[in-house]
């Protein structure tokens, strides 16, 4: 059974989003799309500096089973990624909430808000 931490925001495409220390977003998957997409073995991940609009493109992860795009939860810019992945794409199934997280973003909007708390988000995997 996944895992959904209620201190974080979630989009419907399986994004988590989460406000750290210095008002900057980081960005992953969910439990319960680690789980579907089975081992990750590749993560493609934005370039720093790159603009992204809430649900804009902005990786690719890659497992035995599929590629999933990996969309944005929020506006603004990619001001960081998790190179550790570079060399162990598994963190993304071992630990998707701390040391599997994909990118961070500055934000330009409020855009958290607008995304789902652990319950709503728990009920969109249930229907799946």
């Amino acid at each position: 059974m996944a895992t959904t931490p209620t201190e974080l925001r979630y989009a419907a495409t399986h994004e988590w989003a989460r406000e750290e220390d210095d008002g900057s977003i980081a960005v992953g998957i969910s439990d319960h799309a680690q789980e579907a997409l089975g081992d990750v073995v590749y993560v493609e991940l934005p370039e720093p500096g790159t603009m992204v609009s809430a649900g804009d493109q902005a990786g690719v992860v890659e497992s035995v089973k599929a590629a999933s795009d990996i969309y944005s939860p929020v506006s603004g810019e990619i001001i960081a990624v998790n190179t550790a992945l570079d060399q162990s794409p598994e963190a993304v199934n071992a630990d998707p909430y701390e040391d599997g997280w994909l990118f961070r973003v500055k934000p330009i909007d409020d855009d958290l808000s607008q995304l789902l708390d652990a319950d709503a988000y728990d009920v969109i995997c249930e229907d799946e």
